[in-house]
This record gives C-alpha cells, sequence and structure tokens, in this order.
C-alpha cells in the first residue's frame, strides 16, 4: 500500500490520497495522482510539495513516470517527501525527478 499528500502554496490543509489496486495492473492508480486530483476537485491547484508514504522497507518510495509527468503539469517549483517504513525520508525537487521535463508551457497556443 502506498498513501500521498500534497500541500497548496498559501492554504491549509492536505488533500490525500491512496493507490487503488486492481487485477489488470494498468487500470490502477498510484497515490500521488489519487491525490492530486483530490486537490484539484477541492478547489486547490497551486501546490508546494507533497509526501508519499509506502511500507517497501529498507527503500525510498518514489513516484512512477506517469505521476511524476501528472506531478510536472502543476509546476517544477515544488518538493517531493520520498519516505522509507521507519519514517526516514529525503526531499527531492520535482525537475531532479523529472529532469528536461515537458510541460503545459511547451504547448504551442
Amino acid at each position: 500500500p502506498a498513501g500521498s499528500g500534497v500541500a497548496e502554496r498559501g492554504v491549509g490543509g492536505f488533500p490525500a490520497g491512496c493507490n487503488v489496486e486492481n487485477a489488470c495492473y494498468s487500470l490502477g492508480v498510484c497515490a500521488e495522482r489519487t491525490a492530486i486530483q483530490k486537490a484539484i476537485s477541492e478547489g486547490h491547484t497551486s501546490f508546494k510539495a507533497m509526501a508519499i508514504a509506502s511500507d517497501m522497507g529498507d527503500n525510498f518510495i518514489t513516484p512512477c513516470g506517469a505521476c511524476r509527468q501528472v506531478m510536472r503539469e502543476f509546476g517544477t517549483d515544488w518538493d517531493v517527501y520520498l519516505t522509507k517504513a521507519d519514517g526516514t525520508y529525503i526531499v527531492k525537487r520535482l525537475e531532479e525527478l523529472l529532469p528536461l521535463s515537458f510541460g503545459p508551457e511547451d504547448l504551442k497556443k
């Protein structure tokens, strides 16, 4: 199991999400995307941090590529807290997790 939450700039609260697993793996939804979608549905759009937790033992949990791209849609100026089951964590900037990224500003209007 995994859980995640996002913090918005200038706003209290911490919309959280969990992974939703499915027998057909491609239909599952990661905790990071669930948290972002929940936050958006509650009117939040300017994120400053995300924390990701799991019971993966000695490994830090990291977002998958799809989650990194969804996070990127809301900018690169935020911190991502990657945790271990024992509560230790490291902090990475989103731009470290998804270097040379493609975002909304790259689309021609």
